[in-house]
């Protein structure tokens, strides 16, 4: 489900971030988007600079992505 506040809609996309003033460099938490709040949601953590990847869920989920789950998040 997306991570947008007040948003039910499928999850599509997976926003791995890390706060580089909380977290190790390796570190990797997610956020869930629809396609309506992707844009919204990457530019929310790319202002703070702390974006490092987007894919989409089913990348992720077959391990295209460092072979993480979106539960890691």
């Amino acid at each position: 489900m997306c991570s947008a506040k007040g948003c039910r809609a499928p999850a599509v996309w997976v926003l791995a971030w890390n706060n580089p003033k909380l977290h190790t460099p390796e570190r990797r938490k997610t956020w869930l988007a629809c396609d309506e709040h992707r844009e919204h949601l990457s530019s929310f953590l790319g202002m703070r600079g702390f974006l490092k990847d987007v894919v989409r869920l089913t990348e992720w989920e077959g391990g295209g992505a460092s072979g993480r789950s979106a539960a890691d998040g």
